[in-house]
């Protein structure tokens, strides 16, 4: 059965940049392991963290099938759907990526949305990990458009405002029962003195720490660059620091 992880958190915390880092060492950890990453935040980049070219979302192609003209005479609507959706799929070497987006128009989205669970259901079961990059309201997760999740990653900054922002995606997660099974907060952009300033903003979310990640001038070079992070090298602090804290969470086992 695959293992699904997620990665949960508001815009401009880290999210993606942890998601990338946490695909590059199941890579090396991992050799010979089938590894599917779904963007599934609305302002997608992790195609970029992970040096993948994307040319369209899912939610691009379910918008098409919306329309009647687009699909070829006599082709049944949900045949025509898994197609698009299985085109839509960035194969790779070492992970394949799936880009959800964001919505694209009014209208009823229910019956694209049936099919696009099953088919994620179904092709998720074909690899050994699916890694989720989520978006902050855990919509996919709350629909079971992803169906289930082993362990979830919450992401903050190293802010008041930020923990406050776990903690509430911490109560979004406790109200969908059993989707979620594990959950642990990563504190980014930390310091000693920022880790201990936190510490009761912490302990008010019920959240366990299971590590933080030092801000690293690597990974701020390579977003200026346009370099993807998935090339960071092995002795980077972000590297280092996402390496301890996935051997604390049992990921490798």
């Amino acid at each position: 059965m695959s293992k699904y992880i997620a990665v949960a958190g508001k815009g401009g915390v880290g999210k993606t940049t942890f998601t990338a880092l946490l695909l590059r060492q199941m890579v090396r950890h991992k050799k010979g392991t089938s590894i599917l990453a779904v963007d599934a935040d609305p302002n997608a980049n992790l195609g970029e963290a992970l040096g993948l070219e994307v040319t369209s979302t899912i939610s691009e192609l379910l918008e098409q099938s919306k329309d009647p003209k687009a699909i070829p005479e006599g082709m049944p609507k949900n045949v025509f759907i898994e197609y698009k959706l299985q085109q839509s799929l960035v194969e790779s070497k070492d992970i394949d990526l799936l880009v959800m987006g964001g919505p694209q128009g009014a209208g009823c989205y229910c019956y694209p949305n049936d099919i696009l669970r099953k088919h994620l259901q179904d092709i998720g079961e074909n690899y050994d990990f699916v890694a989720v990059d989520s978006e902050a309201g855990l919509e996919h997760i709350s629909r079971r458009t992803i169906p289930r999740v082993e362990v979830m990653f919450v992401i903050s900054d190293s802010s008041a405002r930020g923990i406050r922002s776990a903690g509430r995606v911490h109560d979004l997660i406790r109200g969908l029962k059993s989707a979620v099974q594990t959950v642990y907060l990563i504190v980014t952009k930390s310091t000693e003195e920022s880790m201990e300033s936190l510490r009761e903003e912490i302990e008010r979310t019920g959240l366990t720490v299971i590590g933080d990640i030092p801000l690293d001038p690597l990974v701020v070079e390579y977003d200026l660059a346009g370099k993807p992070l998935f090339d960071l090298p092995d002795d980077a602090v972000s590297v280092q620091a996402v390496e301890s804290i996935l051997n604390r969470a049992g990921i490798f086992n």
